[in-house]
Order: C-alpha cells, then structure tokens, then sequence
C-alpha cells in the first residue's frame, strides 16, 4: 500500500490512509458510515473511494470519532458542513473542537528526540495538513455503551486513556474492531510496528490506556483495524497480549 491511498481490508471495511493515519469507510446494507476523518490530506482519496462506490459526500451517514485529536478530525468540520453527522463521546467533544488542545503524559519535542524512528512519520503528517486542521462541534454525542444509531449499528467500546473520550466501535456480526488509537500496529511517535498503545507524547494516561486493552479483549474480535498502522487478522487476545509486553517496558 502506497502512502495514500485506500483498500478494502474486508467486505464493506475500506482502510483510507494518509501518512500513517487510518480512517475507515464502512459499507454495510443501511448505509456508509466514516470512522475518523484523517487528515485534510485524506479528503481527495474520500472522494475517489466515493466516485468508485458511485456515491458522493452527502452520502455518508454519519461520521464516528474515535477521539478528538487533529489527526483524527481532520475532515469532520467540511463534512458537517455538508450536513453530515458527527458523533464523538461528550468527553472528547472539547477536544474535537480544539484538536489541539491536549497535555500528553510526556513532552512530545523531547521523546521525539529520544526516538529518532518516529520523525519522518510526523513529517509526513504534518506534510498532509496535521498542522493546519479546523476542529469541529460535533453535533451527536456516542452512548455510554450498546449500539450507535449510524448505518452498520456497530457497538461503542469505552476505551479512556489515549484521550478521556476515547471510544472503539465492534461490528460484531463481522467480528471486526476498530480500535482508533486505543491499539496500534504503528506508533508514529517511534516508527515501531506491531501491536501496542500509542507512546506517552501522544497519550493522556497511559497506564488507563493499558487498562482499556482489557476492554477491547472483551470482544473477542476477529479482525482489529487500527487508527494506525496495518490490519491484524489474528484475534484482539494475541494484540492485547503483545501490547501489554511493549506497554511494561
């Protein structure tokens, strides 16, 4: 996979990514729903995979934030705009408009420093607009728990810790996960890959971020689709397993 562009990973799951940085266009009998919205640059290839579908923006049902942070929020304020929904928890919804606007656990400058791996793929997001995003006020908030009202009806996973609002989504009659930044196949912050927890500059409480890996094992998911990195098609209890040994060193 070239460094834009999109694939569909499963039937009905297309993985749009920029720099990186994942957001997912899920197809389904109901409708379209967009998880995440990347960054600015991922608005050509959305509208490429939508003239592949024979759709077009207006289409879309509904876009779910994971989180509010810039990368993730990137395209939810042109969407809105043409009458689209978007739905993040109430704790992200000051994140989402003010993307950010977030302390991490660890000053992102120095641990950038100290992990030379993760440079060029900042450089890369911030090339494709990680710099420049316009937050937005999300207008629906996720329920606590059980289904979204969002074409697919996929189930919310409460997963604080990267951010105090940070939500999963399960299609579970698909098996597949989509767990935002909750557990990664790619840290950008050290260019590492395999499964694990985003690094500490990008990370509010990492210790409750460890705690929801708990959460997510839960669903015995089949197939997880990350916020970054590449899919994992062997089950969320071996990703949980080898985050939490990368996560305690």
């Amino acid at each position: 996979m070239s460094a834009q562009e999109w694939v569909e990973d499963r039937p009905g799951f297309f993985r749009l990514t920029v720099a990186g940085t994942n957001c997912y266009l899920v197809r389904t009998s109901d409708g379209i729903t967009l998880i995440d919205a990347g960054l600015p640059a991922t608005g050509r290839i959305l509208d490429a995979l939508l003239r592949h579908l024979g759709l077009h923006r207006r289409d879309i049902g509904a876009v779910l934030l994971t989180h509010g942070h810039f990368d993730h929020v990137g395209l939810a304020r042109s969407l809105r705009a043409t009458g689209v929904p978007v739905v993040v928890h109430p704790d992200d919804r000051r994140l989402a408009r003010h993307p950010y606007s977030y302390r991490p656990a660890a000053a992102r400058v120095p641990y950038l420093l100290a992990h030379p791996g993760g440079i060029p793929h900042i450089a890369r997001m911030a090339a494709a607009g990680a710099l420049t995003v316009r937050g937005v006020d999300a207008n629906l908030s996720a329920p606590p728990c059980g289904r979204v009202d969002v074409p697919g009806t996929p189930t919310v996973i409460r997963t604080p810790g990267h951010t105090d609002g940070h939500c999963a989504y399960f299609f579970a009659s698909q098996g597949i996960l989509l767990t935002g930044d909750a557990l990664v196949t790619l840290d950008p912050y050290t260019g590492r890959r395999g499964p694990q927890i985003v690094a500490d500059a990008a990370t509010k409480d990492p210790a409750a971020s460890l705690g929801s890996l708990a959460v997510l094992e839960r669903t015995d998911a089949a197939v997880i689709l990350p916020g970054h990195g590449g899919p994992w098609s062997r089950g969320i209890a071996t990703a949980v397993q080898r985050a939490r040994i990368v996560g305690e060193h």
